[in-house]
């Protein structure tokens, strides 16, 4: 079983086609990013896979379980750290932690070793005690992915997790990413090449609400006829627009 399946899988707005029909499969416990630039659908895409947005037209499945029809059980086995930092400001991070574990069905002191074994992992221990509004950019999208995870998810997705963070920060928060790969299966949205390059098993370049490219580094890199990402990114969009 795949871990994610579309099939011809679309969202209309009005006037605006933001994915078009694309067809993708990720495999169960692989690190998948999804590339584009904004607007590409990126985030749209991630929004119906986690069943918070409807479908226009095709299907998904997430572990077998349909996005359209069977959406309890999609809830049930996905986390989400979203683009929007998701964490409350006035709480600190281990009232966030264990919020969340309670909202998750854990109870009694399964709370708080929920919460203490999800510090550790993110080394949240030196912040805990301070409100998540009084956090640094780096420190919050920590917070906002141990969130994710704290329910014990099979799929994580990460959209743009690193955006609008320093170097230091960002590298800092592909360390704590790479140690969650085997663990479960991660969806990555992101623009940052270096990101993908360093990170993804498999890689999908989205450009105007399609699949212009799918494969490894390598395949994408031999498809473009160019060697690194960035530059067979561009070479695909430029393909894809035309120019």
């Amino acid at each position: 079983m795949k871990a994610i399946e579309t099939r011809k899988l679309t969202k209309k707005y009005k006037d605006k086609t933001a994915v078009n029909g694309i067809d993708l499969e990720v495999e169960e416990g692989e690190l998948f990013a999804l590339l584009g630039v904004n607007g590409a659908g990126k985030t749209t895409t991630v929004r119906m896979l986690t069943c918070l947005s409807e479908p226009t037209d095709g299907e998904g499945y997430v572990k077998g379980h349909s996005i359209k029809n069977e959406k309890s059980a999609v809830k049930r086995i996905v986390g989400i750290s979203p683009q929007d930092t998701a964490v409350a400001g006035n709480l600190t991070v281990r009232e966030n932690l264990e919020f969340m574990a309670k909202v998750y069905g854990f109870t009694g002191n399964r709370v708080k070793g929920r919460a203490d074994e999800i510090s550790e992992v993110f080394g949240l221990g030196e912040v805990e005690n301070s409100r998540a509004k009084t956090l640094s950019g780096g420190w919050k999208r920590k917070l906002s992915i141990a969130m994710a995870i704290i329910g014990e998810p099979e799929l994580l997705f990460l959209d743009e997790p690193t955006l609008g963070l320093d170097v230091l920060a960002r590298r800092e928060l592909w360390k704590s990413i790479s140690g969650l790969k085997g663990k479960m299966t991660i969806v990555l949205t992101t623009h940052y090449m270096e990101e993908a390059e360093e990170l993804a098993d498999h890689i999908a370049i989205m450009i105007n609400g399609n699949i212009e490219a799918y494969g490894t580094l390598h395949e994408i890199e031999e498809a473009a006829g160019k060697q690194g990402l960035e530059n067979a990114f561009v070479e695909i969009a430029e393909r894809s627009m035309g120019k």
